[in-house]
């Protein structure tokens, strides 16, 4: 009875506490600055939670209510921190919305336009927003589910400021960020979060410190009256001053807020797929400011969460977007594959992400290289362009083969695709542009380096020329005629030489070479081939000799037969064959 008396007794006082609030003149223009404001703002909360009365709920919508209101109003004025408030005030509409019939929709945006756009630097509201958005991340996927993906650009400032401490948290939300509007611009937007760390700390070194309350000073600073001039300019035609002051420090030209790059990097909402012009100046400058200065500690933070989001992404992607939004990321992952933050171990880790996701999406829907030709087949046509678009046509060779040119029915995007290999291999063996003839004397590293790339690019084309031959027959004349060139060639790589030979050879024979060069998915039933599914049932007798030919005389290592053919109910023997 006691207790009941105590609740009650807190819960007037508090209640109290919000109304003469409202009525002191100083905490009426900035309900923030009182610093109990946010306690009774919880208890009333709590009460309300334990109790579960709607009659506790609706005496004190009304004051909660208006409470957030003033405070919203308060903001630009505003020299205290009024997310933590905000968020307190949010959970309560999101858990009794219904009994006071108050639409959390509207609230919960004016949040993120008025209040996070400003406060998202505060350590404090940054991870209690992200503890926000977890808690109630259901109820805003089903009841809200455009908030998020909205708003994703804000949530990438807010964590590409307060770095890895709050990945974990941010990794959970990340997910939620995914629609189908928002699906393909995020995926830049996640790849450039170095850039976007870039940007912000210009921000913060020409208009002060962003931490904190002090992130509401902003909207006083130079940087915003040079978004306004941009604005004025492209209505008016009026110039923009140059505000950049000492034309000597050191990130004075590091990037240009005038330059549209700039904008779309620091804006707060969703608008969509833009592209970002890498060759544009300010970019240009970003980039090579990133080169020349030194690494912050900030900035190393999203070098190294970068390709871990990228993971998740593609993997969400893969899991639960539909196959048209997967489908036309693929170019777009293309094309950002040679524009990525020049950072060595960055660019090597993205990239990986990058071609990874590529061929699990080939993997998993074979279609998509008939529907992808055009991209595929310019991405083969910049090949020699340099190493990093070699990279990216190897892989594309690999896909092209082992998915048989988009599948059976796909014959006519097969030759065209078969024809941009020929096209490969013709290239090199007319006009040596690839450097594998053997040379004397002295060779430098980079040049050791191109010709190992282009080898291995050389090498996967006539796989994927000899796959193609394989899945689709019409074309085997054609496939012989090619590696009969690259195997007569005077000075091609040893190794180029050999496989062209080999293949040659296995063409000769079309059991064994469905069985080694045909699809790996689906069942071959062809007359003499192998069907390695059944592995586990099948002698010895009938391992293709092919395993032991790159081997001259006796084997000279211990091998298992069950490792080829998988043992699923033991019947197999673990027969081995040793070098005597």
């Amino acid at each position: 009875m006691a207790k009941l008396v105590d609740k009650e007794g807190d819960w007037d006082f508090h209640l109290r506490s919000l109304s003469a609030n409202a009525r002191d003149s100083t905490a009426a223009s900035d309900p923030a600055s009182d610093p109990y404001i946010l306690q009774s703002v919880k208890k009333i909360y709590d009460i309300c939670k334990e109790a579960m009365s709607e009659d506790l709920v609706t005496r004190a919508y009304p004051h909660i209510n208006k409470l957030f209101h003033r405070s919203v109003v308060a903001l630009p004025q505003s020299q205290t921190s009024n997310g933590l408030l905000l968020l307190t005030i949010l959970q309560f509409f999101l858990d009794f919305g219904e009994m006071v019939l108050h639409d959390a929709d509207p609230s919960l945006r004016t949040f993120f336009r008025s209040c996070l756009s400003r406060e998202f630097a505060d350590p404090r509201v940054a991870e209690a927003t992200l503890d926000f958005l977890n808690l109630n991340k259901i109820k805003l996927i089903n009841v809200y589910p455009t908030l998020l993906p909205q708003f994703f650009p804000l949530l990438l400032k807010l964590i590409a400021w307060n770095g890895e401490k709050l990945e974990e948290k941010f990794q959970s939300v990340l997910p939620a960020m995914m629609s189908n509007g928002s699906f393909l611009p995020l995926f830049p937007s996640l790849t450039d979060l170095p850039i976007l760390v870039v940007a912000l700390e210009k921000v913060e070194r020409s208009s002060g410190t962003l931490l904190g309350s002090s992130i509401a000073s902003i909207q006083k600073s130079a940087a915003p009256e040079m978004l306004l001039a941009l604005m004025d300019e492209a209505y008016t035609g009026s110039t923009i001053e140059d505000r950049s002051g000492d034309s000597g420090s050191e990130d004075s030209n590091s990037i240009d807020v005038a330059d549209p790059v700039f904008l779309d990097l620091l804006k707060d909402e969703n608008d969509g797929l833009v592209e970002r012009h890498w060759t544009s100046p300010g970019m240009t400058a970003a980039l090579q400011a990133a080169i020349n200065s030194s690494q912050s500690d900030r900035l190393k933070q999203a070098l190294n969460m970068t390709p871990r989001f990228l993971s998740l992404y593609f993997a969400v992607a893969l899991r639960d977007i539909n196959d048209s939004l997967v489908c036309a990321l693929i170019p777009i992952v293309m094309s950002r594959n040679s524009t990525i933050f020049p950072d060595k171990t960055f660019a090597f880790e993205a990239r990986k992400r990058l071609s990874d996701f590529i061929l699990a999406a080939f993997q998993g829907s074979p279609h998509f290289i008939a529907l992808l030709k055009k991209p595929i087949v310019d991405r083969l046509g910049e090949a020699y362009d340099s190493p990093i678009k070699t990279e990216l046509a190897l892989h594309l060779c690999w896909a092209i083969g082992e998915h048989g040119g988009g599948g059976a029915s796909h014959k006519d995007v097969a030759r065209e695709l078969f024809e941009s290999l020929e096209l490969l291999l013709y290239e090199n063996l007319s006009t040596s542009r690839l450097g594998l003839s053997h040379e004397t004397g002295f060779e430098s590293n980079g040049t050791n380096s191109r010709r190992s790339s282009q080898v291995r690019l050389l090498s996967f084309v006539i796989t994927a020329v000899a796959k193609l031959a394989t899945f689709h027959t019409e074309l085997l004349p054609r496939a012989q005629v090619a590696l009969a060139k690259v195997a007569r060639s005077r000075g091609t790589d040893k190794r180029v030489w050999q496989r062209a030979c080999d293949y040659l050879g296995l063409l000769n024979e079309p059991a064994i070479s469905l069985s080694i060069l045909g699809p790996s998915i689906g069942n071959v039933k062809n007359p003499g081939t192998v069907n390695w599914t059944e592995g586990g049932s099948k002698m010895v007798a009938h391992v293709p000799f092919y395993i032991l030919a790159g081997q001259e005389g006796p084997p000279f290592h211990d091998f298992s037969f069950s490792d080829i053919f998988p043992c699923h109910d033991g019947s197999l023997s673990k027969a081995r064959t040793k070098k005597s």
